[in-house]
């Protein structure tokens, strides 16, 4: 098996993104946050993690590189650019997105640790860790039972096994922001579970694995800000901030 390969997802909504055109900028990648394009951060960051062995990024034609790295075109959406990848898998792959601003090598660390040895794994900040740290930012929570959970942003594609659940995602992709819908698509009865607060997260990704023949696994992060992306001028100011304050 080769080395782990970074994919840094540097797309577009249809239509151009809000956020980007009121920022004076071409593409949301581009918005400079603590002086340094976010992308071009993120991507500078996954070049240098020493389990990386390469990075690709797939983007807009509005952008021909980010830190360097030349920028593939990407799908009509997430799932169709990651759909061929997994189809032709040699090896790991870890997914994030050029919104990550705040990423950095300890999550990776954390989120790498996790997920290894998984089909598919998915990094997540449980509110509890979340909300002592930053009490005054809303984030959007899948509840179940004993947490409830934000995503981070951060994929791990470990086997060709994760293509059927990559396949059903392309269907509904466009519900990844409401969650009951989200976990509705995937079966009547993992909602059930999820709504009832049956399930832990951990007890629905095994249920959902068994279904599509994977191994998924929940990667808690003890990052508070791994959940944080910016994509809107709150969170701008939040990640300056942040980046401010480290060393």
């Amino acid at each position: 098996m080769s080395g782990v390969t970074a994919i840094l997802l540097a797309g577009e909504r249809p239509g151009g993104d809000p956020f980007a055109a009121a920022m004076g900028v071409a593409a949301k990648a581009l918005i400079q946050v603590g002086g340094v394009a976010m992308g071009e951060r993120v991507a500078r960051l996954l070049a240098a993690y020493p389990a990386v062995a390469r990075v690709r990024v797939f983007g807009v034609p509005v952008l021909t590189e980010l830190g360097g790295i030349a920028v593939e075109p990407s799908g009509a959406s997430i799932a169709a650019t990651l759909r061929p990848l997994v189809a032709a898998l040699d090896g790991p792959l870890l997914v994030t997105t050029a919104d990550h601003a705040l990423l950095t090598p300890d999550m990776l660390d954390s989120f790498i640790a996790g997920a290894r040895g998984s089909d598919l794994a998915v990094g997540l900040v449980e509110r509890r860790i979340f909300a002592p740290a930053f009490p005054d930012n809303r984030r959007t929570w899948l509840k179940f039972r004993g947490g409830a959970y934000s995503g981070a942003n951060l994929f791990w594609i470990g086997s060709r096994a994760a293509l059927p659940l990559i396949e059903r995602w392309a269907a509904v992709e466009q519900q990844r922001k409401r969650g009951r819908a989200l976990i509705g698509a995937f079966g009547p009865l993992l909602l059930i579970g999820v709504a009832t607060r049956i399930l832990t997260i951990d007890g629905a990704l095994a249920r959902l694995g068994r279904r599509y023949g994977a191994t998924l696994r929940a990667v808690r992060l003890p990052q508070p800000e791994a959940c944080i992306d910016v994509d809107k001028p709150a969170d701008l100011v939040l990640a300056e901030a942040i980046l401010a304050a480290r060393p």
